[in-house]
């Protein structure tokens, strides 16, 4: 069996995008991760990464036009060979045309019950309002924010005393188990 060729995009430390080439050393795994991107040069996930052997590319968009920046990104997945790009943890909104370009082919980890809390600070959200769980859900990217199909969820207690970063740790835990099992399944379609 072929792999599929899987770009990852990161923001920050990539904890998820380790989870996703972790889980993609697997014989049985049905991708490979062929890039990790950031628009952060100093991103510490591009290390991880780069330590690994997993080769890596960074842009700034800083000073420049997003069509330019997205561009630049578009152009290192391509010749990297991507087929399907996962997002994880990665800060910029995508243009609707970058996402119209690779439509049905970027999935996202967001930190809610979508389509509950779509957006930031999702964790407090969660506890202000009085819910009994919070979790994470895998959703393919569309033009709409966390408005794609969601194609896998896990979910979370919310015990008395949670903070959102108390939350936001357990639930990360339960990010890197959910991530590479909705991937590969996604991929396996």
């Amino acid at each position: 069996m072929a792999k599929r060729k899987l770009g990852i995009l990161i923001s920050g430390r990539g904890s998820n995008m380790a989870a996703l080439v972790e889980a993609a050393q697997a014989p049985d795994c049905p991708y490979q991760v062929v890039l990790v991107a950031s628009d952060k040069p100093e991103a510490p996930g591009l290390a991880w990464a780069r330590e690994r052997g997993v080769a890596t590319f960074a842009q700034s968009p800083k000073g420049m036009p997003k069509a330019d920046y997205e561009a630049a990104i578009d152009a290192a997945l391509r010749d990297a060979g991507v087929e399907a790009i996962a997002l994880a943890g990665y800060m910029r909104l995508l243009s609707d045309n970058f996402v119209q370009a690779w439509h049905g082919r970027i999935v996202n980890i967001h930190p809610s019950l979508l389509p509950k809390y779509k957006g930031l600070d999702t964790h407090a959200r969660a506890i202000e309002a009085g819910d009994s769980h919070a979790g994470a859900s895998v959703h393919i990217v569309t033009e709409e924010l966390d408005g794609g199909e969601v194609l896998g969820q896990t979910e979370v207690a919310i015990e008395p005393g949670d903070s959102s970063d108390s939350l936001a740790a357990r639930v990360l835990i339960e990010e890197h188990r959910l991530y590479p099992r909705v991937v590969a399944q996604w991929l396996n379609r």
